[in-house]
């Protein structure tokens, strides 16, 4: 099986590092209530104005730091402490704040961008040392703003949403269950025992054209983080009742990704290394744990490849690709 490595390390630090601070192409979530408002991703975002988009700067700052504290001594250290040294840093985060403050902002990057900033800031808190803890202090007011959008939001979310693109539930659940904060959790897990518990014999019917989740798999995924390993063994049993015959059948098979170029169709190398992730953290439940690790295997060995090269992609697959190698 594929572990992340010093030299694979290296390879995605220099990628992120190549996006995150690239200001264009740029796709922004902005609603303009006025004229004034139409203001360039650097003035708007001055922390997360690269790599294409929002959520996907948070993510490549999230690989970033993530990379740094499993390898200290690896190749683009000094250049990593550079980067969060000039923007992690109060007044650049207090933009970000004021941002999210706009009326016109309620919905800005809900919920996949709110669970990728708590993820950050969950690694961050991980970083033990000065700087680390510097750069974790500046991100704390961001973070409490996202904490506060979800203890909103989570009691009005009637029902999941089980697309396999931004809008997942279960994925930002997923993430932001890593986020230490008690009452967070709790929400969280009330939300998705209420959204998922009945769940059982999923069909499957994946994957979509631009999906870069599986909603079954992400489902499951997010479950386990949630509920105790009993609950978690007797509603995974019923949720896919078959996998011991290979079924569904599309859940074991990797996409095939037809043009890389393409924005929404080099989605499906993200929905390969996800699932590769999701694959791997759930073996141990599966009836044949190596069956299902050869499968998870199979997803990355389609994927992997191509994290780099087109930069629908670079901006990115890197840190799905760290999600996928780096899973317990």
């Amino acid at each position: 099986m594929t572990q992340l490595t010093q030299d694979l390390a290296d390879r995605f630090a220099a990628v992120a590092l190549g996006h995150v601070t690239r200001e264009y192409p740029n796709k922004l979530d902005h609603v303009l209530a006025e004229p004034a408002d139409a203001l360039g991703p650097r003035t708007l975002h001055p922390v997360f104005y690269g790599s294409f988009d929002w959520h996907s700067c948070v993510h490549g700052y999230w690989m970033l730091a993530r990379l740094y504290r499993r390898f200290p001594d690896l190749q683009q250290a000094a250049a990593i402490r550079a980067l969060f040294d000039a923007h992690l840093i109060p007044d650049r985060v207090a933009v970000e704040c004021a941002y999210l403050d706009r009326p016109t902002a309620l919905g800005f990057e809900r919920p996949y961008g709110w669970a990728w900033l708590l993820k950050l800031a969950a690694e961050l808190a991980l970083h033990d040392t000065p700087q680390g803890r510097t750069w974790s202090a500046a991100l704390e007011p961001l973070a409490a703003r996202f904490v506060a959008r979800f203890m909103r939001f989570l009691p009005l979310a009637t029902y999941p949403i089980r697309a396999g693109v931004h809008t997942n539930t279960a994925f930002a659940v997923r993430l932001a269950l890593d986020f230490p904060d008690a009452d967070l959790t709790e929400l969280l897990t009330d939300a998705v025992r209420r959204w998922y518990s009945a769940d059982a014999d999923c069909q499957a019917w994946e994957p979509g054209g631009d999906e870069f989740l599986s909603p079954a798999l992400m489902e499951a995924e997010c479950m386990r983080a949630a509920l105790p390993d009993a609950a978690f063994r007797a509603w995974f049993a019923a949720f896919l009742p078959r996998l011991d015959q290979g079924l569904p059948a599309a859940l074991f098979t990797p996409a095939f990704v037809s043009d890389r170029g393409d924005g929404k169709i080099a989605h499906l190398d993200g929905l390969n290394l996800s699932r590769a992730w999701c694959w791997r953290t759930l073996a141990d439940y599966c009836p044949d744990p190596e069956a299902v690790r050869r499968t998870a295997q199979a997803h990355l060995d389609a994927s992997l490849p191509h994290v780099s090269g087109a930069y629908m992609g670079e901006h990115w697959l890197a840190s799905f690709a760290v999600l996928a190698l780096d899973a317990k």
